[in-house]
């Protein structure tokens, strides 16, 4: 693994795990860790995407199915959608 790739993932745990409030930080942490090193460039790049989406975008499409900011767009709402933590 290139050290380049290991500081990005690193930068997306970070980002996973300090959203602001501890309910996100729990569930978007514990999806992360659990996927990260089975995603290619490619999906973690789309994980750096989605991890833009505010908390209540991303807990109104996991709790509600509601789609707001085309969250449904991106490759990695399908994976998080069937996460269960």
């Amino acid at each position: 693994m290139s050290e380049k790739l290991e500081i990005f993932k690193k930068k997306l745990l970070y980002r996973a795990s300090y959203r602001g409030t501890k309910e996100m930080d729990i569930l978007l942490s514990s999806f992360v860790k659990n996927h990260i090193e089975k995603f290619d460039q490619d999906l973690l790049k789309e994980l750096e995407k989605f991890l833009e989406f505010e908390d209540e975008t991303i807990l109104n499409y996991y709790n509600f199915n509601i789609i707001d900011k085309n969250i449904d767009k991106n490759l990695i709402s399908k994976i998080f959608k069937n996460f269960k933590v």
